[in-house]
């Protein structure tokens, strides 16, 4: 009991009181997030649209998040990370109801588009916030900490939906939207705006932001590989609740079988910060990158319900040694003062894929078959994880000299205007 004790005090003693409002607005969140999760199953089934018209769908969502992280990275550092987080929630619970209400293919996919925009602009704002409150010494347990809350939540929300979808549809869009408000009105009673005032001035130069990132060749290899991993990863929300459908198994199946995600990360997350601590940050995120492919792959040969599980709990490992690692990472390649927007390159990355694999894997498995997808998966996990290998080197060097120099790394064509000392 002792030794419990002291784990569960050194897992999450010592946190800053804003973060955990953070955290609990995370897990409110996230036990409402049932649309995405059926999003396919709802288009095909209840709308009758057929699976590239879905992939489409949900490519828009992709779509309208790149846009709206773009513009959310800009916004947490100009404007603040409270009002952007504000805005983003409750702009996205409005499109929430009005997707729930579409019934044109038009329609729908215009409500997928502005969706994406407004839930995916709290998603730089909501990163730069955990950075700006956390001391570096503790990210790693918070990002697990935060990781935890989330599949907690989807594991609960995966059940439920199964469940309420059979009632009706339209409660999954009318609890996620109320669960943006509920998380929107912690924000704005409970957490301060967290950017320092005396970077203002350095963020409010879009030319110089938008030049140092694109010439940061490390930290776009690093987005580049996030980007081929999520291709991969949103397979299980577009193509594995179709394929699970031609075999027979139903909505509710699936929702049980995809929580399996969700328990094994609540089960396990906690203990992975001591499992990794101190060891070679591109090694495990290369041995994630084959776990996760491995699992998908082995997706061609599933047809039951076990089968299926046993697939999701093996990129579950995957997914859960990768997320800590890469959240660390992007707090140590991110300048104090762009936090922001190098949150929001990094979440382009997500939302680019978001867009883009539904589309391409609706195409793979129309014109080439279900098992060329899963083993095009397998493929692409075992490539990203020799360039994890290759690059890693470079990232660390690069968050060493970040760490040593306290300030961003501007490159040699970029000069700065010297400041007056109130500034």
């Amino acid at each position: 009991m002792r030794t419990m004790r002291s784990w569960f005090r050194d897992t999450t003693g010592g946190l800053p009181t804003t973060f955990w409002y953070l955290w609990s607005g995370t897990l409110i969140n996230r036990l409402g997030s049932f649309v995405l999760v059926f999003l396919a199953i709802y288009l095909t089934q209840e709308r009758g649209f057929s699976a590239s018209q879905a992939g489409l769908v949900i490519g828009l969502w992709g779509v309208g998040g790149a846009f709206g992280t773009t513009a959310g990275g800009t916004l947490a550092d100009r404007w603040g990370r409270r009002p952007t987080l504000l805005t983003a929630h409750v702009g996205a619970a409005a499109m929430m109801l009005g997707l729930g209400l579409a019934r044109d293919l038009w329609a729908v996919a215009l409500g997928a588009l502005l969706l994406g925009m407004f839930a995916e602009a709290a998603r730089p704002a909501f990163g730069a916030m955990m950075i700006d409150v956390v001391p570096a010494k503790d990210r790693l347990r918070a990002f697990s900490l935060n990781y935890w809350a989330i599949n907690l939540g989807f594991a609960c929300a995966a059940v439920l939906a199964g469940l309420a979808a059979q009632a009706d549809y339209l409660l999954l869009f009318v609890v996620d939207a109320a669960t943006m408000l509920i998380t929107a009105l912690i924000i704005f009673s409970k957490v301060p705006e967290t950017r320092q005032a005396g970077l203002a001035t350095a963020a409010a130069a879009p030319r110089g932001a938008l030049r140092t990132i694109l010439t940061d060749r490390v930290y776009l290899g690093f987005v580049a590989l996030n980007l081929f991993a999520a291709l991969v990863f949103l397979q299980h929300i577009s193509m594995l609740p179709i394929a699970m459908g031609d075999d027979g198994l139903s909505p509710a199946t699936y929702g049980s079988v995809i929580a399996l995600n969700g328990i094994l990360i609540v089960v396990g997350q906690l203990f992975v910060p001591r499992l990794i601590r101190g060891r070679n940050r591109s090694h495990v995120l290369a041995l994630a990158s084959v776990v996760m492919g491995v699992g998908f792959g082995l997706t061609a040969f599933a047809g039951t319900p076990w089968f299926y599980g046993l697939t999701v709990l093996i990129w579950t490992v995957g997914e859960m040694l990768n997320s800590p690692s890469n959240s660390t990472l992007i707090a140590e390649l991110s300048p104090a003062e762009l936090r922001g927007r190098y949150q929001g390159v990094f979440s382009l990355s997500w939302q680019i894929a978001g867009a883009s694999a539904p589309i391409l894997g609706g195409l793979v498995r129309e014109h080439a078959g279900n098992d060329t997808l899963w083993y095009g998966c397998a493929a692409l996990g075992l490539l990203t994880a020799v360039a994890h290998l290759v690059s890693g080197p470079a990232r660390e060097r690069r968050a060493t000299a970040l760490r040593r120099s306290g300030e961003a790394l501007v490159p040699a064509t970029a000069s700065r205007t010297p400041q007056p000392a109130e500034a």
